[in-house]
């Protein structure tokens, strides 16, 4: 019997359409990383002003546009720099799972996470920081895998949590100026975006599972 041949033209297609993907994750990662420090370039000679005005501002009704600037914006350089990497990183694994996916779960993660902030923060605090995005990034690459039933993504998940499962700690209080409100509730977020995104997967997983048993009935 004759082996059945791979059709070259849609093996190409593949391969097109992985290296597009990487191409634009690459790029939209680079570009929000990019503006990250031009509004920190812009926050510095305004005094930070930008960080007063749009950070997330617990339980003040003017504070609550700080659930949309916040994660854009941080204390100074040195809060900045060190999100880069973490940014960089599971911002382009995120966007890797599927750009418009990505950028779904990238939205859940920053309204959970802000929502976190302006409920439970400290009063007369101001949060501010890309942490928010970090925590749930990492926390949707854990779970969408598991979710979703998908080995590639629960390697990727598990990779990822060995790499940078340490920071979960910073869902814990105690740090003074640390916003474990922010951290925290990106987690849960990244949860919530983990689940909601693999419905797909699940929805048909179940299909697959009922036409196994109607066949064997």
């Amino acid at each position: 019997m004759r082996g059945q041949l791979a059709n070259p033209g849609v093996a190409a297609r593949g391969r097109g359409a992985v290296k597009l993907l990487w191409q634009r994750a690459i790029a939209i990662v680079l570009a929000f990383t990019a503006f990250l420090y031009g509004v920190e370039g812009v926050d510095s000679v305004t005094d930070h002003s930008l960080d007063f005005a749009g950070g997330v501002k617990p339980r003040q009704v003017d504070g609550l546009d700080g659930i949309l600037f916040a994660p854009v914006l941080h204390a100074d350089w040195e809060h900045l720099m060190g999100n880069t990497v973490p940014v960089l990183v599971l911002g382009l694994l995120t966007l890797l799972t599927g750009i418009g996916r990505g950028l779904a779960a990238t939205a859940i993660v920053w309204v959970i996470g802000g929502l976190g902030q302006w409920l439970l923060g400290a009063s007369n605090s101001v949060h501010v920081g890309a942490s928010v995005l970090v925590f749930g990034w990492l926390t949707y690459l854990i779970s969408r895998g598991w979710f979703a039933r998908n080995v590639a993504q629960i390697a990727i998940g598990v990779v990822v949590g060995l790499l940078y499962g340490s920071i979960l700690w910073g869902v814990l209080p105690g740090q003074n100026g640390i916003s474990w409100q922010g951290h925290l509730f990106g987690a849960l977020g990244g949860l919530v975006a983990g689940w909601v995104l693999s419905s797909d997967e699940r929805r048909h997983r179940r299909g697959a599972d009922a036409g196994r048993l109607a066949s064997s009935g």
